[in-house]
């Protein structure tokens, strides 16, 4: 079974794929794919976290303001959790569709925390690409999510329960 995914990002971003379904629960979708088409990785605290055929395992929560990858390297070695701040995730039959805003948190294995793309989030406000209640939720939704994470409660136990199985 596959999933079609709508990525929405200003000012004129839009991510179309169709990923293979590991589960869906309904109202949580875990999901795989390849990351392809970066021009540059991603690097975290000096560390290159996320690179093209790099493996994701990618929890979708449907009406919740926020995704979660599990990212694996090219080997299946994981590098951690990557967290996209969203403004909604809505599920339309078999089509996910999220909005994404801006701000991201990546988790290292070993637990160190980064937020990430403050200096984006801070530009499209700057250009009026965003309102300042977007602005704000943004950061609501990045500051609950990292509290959650200081008191153990963050990221759901299911994101446990699922890992990569190799690169077919």
């Amino acid at each position: 079974m596959r999933i079609h995914l709508i990525y929405r990002r200003l000012p004129n971003r839009i991510i179309e794929r169709d990923d293979e379904v590991i589960a869906d629960l309904g109202n949580i979708i875990v999901a795989r794919s390849i990351f392809s088409g970066m021009l540059t990785p991603l690097r975290v605290g000096g560390v290159k976290v996320i690179d093209n055929g790099y493996g994701m395992l990618y929890f979708a929560f449907i009406g919740e303001n926020y995704d979660i990858l599990k990212v694996y390297d090219e080997k299946g070695n994981f590098k951690g959790i990557y967290i996209d701040v969203l403004a909604y995730t809505k599920r339309e039959g078999n089509t996910v569709k999220m909005f994404d805003l801006f701000l991201d948190i990546f988790i290292f294995p070993d637990g160190r925390v980064f937020l990430l793309d403050e200096d984006e989030l801070e530009m499209v406000l700057n250009h009026g690409l965003i309102d300042r209640e977007t602005f704000d939720l943004s950061y609501s939704v990045a500051r609950e999510i990292l509290e959650k994470l200081k008191r153990g409660e963050f990221p759901p136990q299911i994101v446990w329960e699922y890992e990569w199985r190799g690169f077919e």
